[in-house]
């Protein structure tokens, strides 16, 4: 017999999930992208952009595996509601599983502050300091509003239909974390020269509100970018691929 999770523990779920999304995404490239800290010029050690793509990528696999059976393992509002478009989320369950995800986001940003912060030296400086995402003079390549808008919506959207499909029951069992978890990792090696990659509204908010400036100024965007991807690739897999089961 099924057991029915109370929405307290799969929203705790999505504020530990999220965490160590953020935890370990952006803490890879805060603290290991560059190393030694004092030659990033040569960068022997550092990860570099590869590894801080793959350590989003492990850490929503491991998630998967360690959360989805209680929540789901959305960790990110714009999957939340690219769920409930694929008819697959409980529309009155978004705003707690959003919330969740914030403060997840927000309390790792502040860990990596702190631990950052241990170094001396350290400051608050760059285009993107935190990892935090941007475009403009906050893009790390230099790209400008049309391309992050338009980059961070596809991806988006790509995302939400890979997600959709691996975890449909015809889908091979067990293999889901797998595939989700390189397609993020695909979705940084193309896009963090863009906007340091988000398509994650929780994971962009966890860091930008410790830095402040710019970081929140351009917040905007990658609540809206993500979100509005999110949603047409739901309602696409639903609508165009599958015939889906509708949450209400």
């Amino acid at each position: 017999m099924a057991t029915t999770i109370p929405i307290a523990k799969k929203c705790l779920a999505e504020l530990i999930g999220t965490f160590w999304l953020v935890l370990g995404g952006c803490g890879s490239a805060v603290l290991a992208a560059n190393f030694p800290y004092d030659n990033a010029a040569v960068n022997p050690l550092g990860l570099g952009f590869l590894g801080v793509a793959l350590a989003f990528g492990l850490t929503l696999l491991t998630m998967v595996y360690a959360i989805g059976p209680i929540s789901g393992c959305h960790i990110n509002p714009a999957v939340s509601f690219g769920q409930w478009a694929g008819g697959r989320f409980k529309g009155s369950h978004l705003l707690p599983y959003i919330v969740s995800q914030v403060v997840g986001g927000v309390l790792a940003g502040g860990v990596i502050k702190l631990v950052a912060s241990g170094r001396p030296g350290f400051v608050l400086a760059g285009s993107n300091p935190l990892a935090t995402n941007g475009f403009g003079l906050h893009s790390p390549g230099g790209y400008g509003f049309v391309a992050a808008l338009v980059i961070e919506v596809v991806l988006s959207c790509f995302f939400l239909l890979i997600i959709m499909g691996a975890t449909h029951h015809l889908a091979p069992t067990g293999f889901a974390g797998v595939a989700i978890g390189l397609a993020l990792t695909l979705i940084h090696l193309i896009s963090i020269p863009v906007t340091n990659t988000s398509v994650n509204p929780a994971r962009s908010t966890g860091v930008a509100l410790w830095v402040g400036g710019a970081a929140t100024e351009q917040l905007w965007l990658f609540w809206l970018a993500p979100i509005v991807g999110a949603l047409i690739g739901g309602w696409i897999y639903r609508n165009l691929l599958t015939t889906e089961v509708t949450s209400t």
